[in-house]
């Protein structure tokens, strides 16, 4: 399977066409044109339209699979029957599932992935099509901008295609229309906000919270550094993660930013002319979370320094990789691995995980126990439609998840 993914992205890779480089001064558009960035409702997932002033489209994510046919719905109703850029920030399904559908209805121009192979079979499928269809495919890096419209600066800010981890390999796109900006980070963790701010100015007037309000996301000196005027929270109500997290909600509201959230109102449309902006929303209130934000929180935020990390999920060899990206050895003593869909807990036993070291989970028939391998049930845990993952510490709190 694995070779698979390499030799087609490899075909991909040959006819692929490259992003500009990176450009000194931001564009000037024509003023009174109006953009509008649509944050369509996908429940659990994002999916964000651009329109640009020129009449440009980018399509970035598409929700989970099942979101699909209402992305295609939407766009078709917004008027649009091209999309001349689609971006998969990265492949999680709750990403990209919605983009199959997409890539089946819509004719689209230039296809930007972050390049993170992934063994899924929404993955495998998204590729293939890529490849049938002959669009233009890329793999971005840092500091590349996107040529949608010449009235915008579209800089690619972070994107990594050999990170361990799914959503620290995140494309992370800052559009900017003159005086209005807007900074997009798909899942991407604390760690890479770290890195995204030493390498420059991160500032934007509206935020899309990574990670759909996560706490792995969205620390407070990132929020402070981004200081935006509205942020976006894309999630799916009563959600089983809990997002949007508090810390995130509080982090937001300190620096005096207007919260939305999609879950409460629908799809979010934000306009502007590239001087003032407006949201057609009303602003969040926390309706459907179990978030009371009356009192500050306690619960600490991961960092980098003892972070865990659900590093794969193998649903059909039903085999989970922990690994340790910290520089500290780490007890695993009262951690839990928790298959979600099917409210499943593995309790880990009293073991220690060695800094920069992987520990396997292992379920199903071929479940096995021995060195790095846990055996968890011979019975089968994860549903091969997905089943996300989360990992627990001692103390409840989730350090990482994997959907």
């Amino acid at each position: 399977m694995k070779k698979l993914l390499i030799f087609l992205m490899a075909l991909l890779l040959v006819g692929c066409t490259e992003v500009t480089t990176p450009v000194k001064q931001p564009p000037t558009g024509a003023p009174g044109k109006e953009m509008l960035v649509h944050f369509i409702d996908v429940g659990q997932g994002d999916s964000i339209l651009v329109q640009s002033p020129n009449g440009k489209t980018m399509l970035i994510d598409g929700g989970v699979k099942g979101a699909g046919k209402d992305v295609v719905a939407y766009l078709r109703g917004m008027g649009v029957s091209q999309l001349d850029y689609v971006v998969a920030t990265h492949p999680d399904a709750d990403h990209i599932g919605g983009l199959i559908t997409v890539l089946n209805s819509i004719s689209i121009k230039n296809f930007v992935d972050s390049g993170k192979v992934h063994t899924s079979q929404t993955f495998e499928e998204m590729l293939m099509l890529v490849n049938d269809k002959n669009i233009p495919y890329t793999v971005p890096e840092i500091g590349d901008t996107l040529p949608l419209d010449e009235a915008l600066k579209i800089e690619v800010l972070a994107a990594d295609e050999q990170a361990s981890d799914n959503n620290e390999a995140s494309i992370v796109l800052r559009i900017a229309y003159n005086d209005i900006s807007f900074l997009l980070t798909g899942d991407a963790g604390i760690s890479g906000e770290k890195e995204m701010m030493a390498r420059g100015d991160v500032q934007a007037t509206i935020l899309k919270a990574g990670h759909h309000g996560s706490n792995t996301s969205s620390s407070p000196s990132f929020i402070e550094a981004v200081h935006p005027q509205a942020a976006i929270l894309s999630y799916g109500q009563d959600n089983k993660y809990g997002h949007p997290h508090v810390e995130v909600i509080e982090s937001l509201q300190r620096v005096g930013s207007d919260i939305y959230g999609t879950a409460e109102v629908g799809t979010i449309i934000v306009k502007t002319d590239g001087t003032t902006f407006e949201v057609n929303a009303s602003t969040w209130t926390g309706d459907g979370t179990d978030i009371d934000t009356s009192a500050a929180s306690t619960a600490p935020v991961v960092s980098k320094a003892d972070k865990i990390e659900l590093a794969s999920k193998d649903v059909q060899a039903e085999i989970v990789a922990i690994q340790n990206n910290s520089d500290a050895d780490v007890s695993l003593a009262g951690w839990q691995l928790i298959s979600v869909e099917g409210d499943q807990v593995y309790n880990f036993p009293e073991i220690t995980l060695k800094a920069g070291k992987v520990v396997y989970v292992t379920s199903g028939p071929d479940a096995k126990a021995g060195t790095n391998y846990l055996e968890w049930t011979k019975k089968q845990i994860w549903l091969n439609t997905g089943d996300p993952a989360q990992l627990k510490n001692a103390k409840g709190e989730i350090v990482s998840e994997l959907e």
